[in-house]
């Protein structure tokens, strides 16, 4: 399963990538507005930060079918290769996301809430559909179902197309589909930093630390006389 960064904090995001495995970055227009800055500006910084080699998922935020393509247009210019375009997935949506394919532009299906949607997004050939856990369950729905199911129909459907499981609360959220096999996961910077924060984990390392020192005097192998 592909981790990826749903954040814009430049800070945040160099500390990922230098140590955690992380696979890219995904944005909106919401997150961006929280830096406060030219979103151009940050969206080139983030592609310094996580290099070429790296994915960025960048929202095209137009909301007719002219300005979805001349923003998916702009962003790739923007950011070059490995960036995939958001798409929300409605009906002119699913209209611009049939049109990047013919072009070889890769683009995900986003704000999705239904396995429907997905579906359609799938089938328009996005590379992508991004359903929204967390919102999902905060209108009283199953949100982890749901991505299952949206999993299932691609599979069943033989779409070349991937999940992108978006907005989580906790890291149960991101455990259960991570043990269902879904493709790739996006959470906050603080989410992902809480799957290896624990006392417990502190303190076991403290501890091998502290009787190494016990017993030879010093704190690493390197050390050792």
């Amino acid at each position: 399963m592909k981790l990826f960064i749903d954040d814009a904090d430049i800070d945040a995001i160099r500390y990922l990538t230098e140590y955690y495995p992380i696979d890219g970055v995904t944005t909106n227009p919401s997150i961006l507005a929280k830096t406060k800055r030219d979103p151009r500006e940050t969206l080139k910084q983030i592609r310094s930060v996580i290099g070429e080699e790296r994915t960025i998922f960048v929202q095209a935020v137009a909301a007719d079918y002219e300005g979805m393509i001349n923003d998916a247009h702009m962003i790739m210019d923007l950011l070059g290769k490995n960036t995939v375009v958001k798409i929300p997935s409605v009906p002119v949506g699913f209209k611009a996301i049939a049109a990047l394919k013919k072009e070889g532009i890769p683009t995900c299906g986003t704000a999705v809430y239904t396995a429907m949607q997905g579906y359609l997004a799938a089938k328009a050939g996005a590379s992508y559909v991004a359903p929204y856990v967390n919102r999902i369950e905060n209108m009283g729905y199953d949100g982890i179902q749901v991505v299952r199911e949206i999993q299932d129909i691609l599979d069943a459907c033989g779409y070349d197309c991937q999940v992108l499981a978006a907005s989580f609360k906790n890291s149960r959220q991101v455990k259960e589909l991570a043990a269902y096999g879904i493709d790739n996961v996006t959470c906050s910077a603080d989410i992902i930093k809480g799957f290896a924060k624990n006392a417990a984990i502190d303190g076991a390392v403290e501890d091998f630390i502290s009787d190494f020192q016990a017993l030879t005097g010093v704190t690493s192998m390197t050390d050792l006389k």
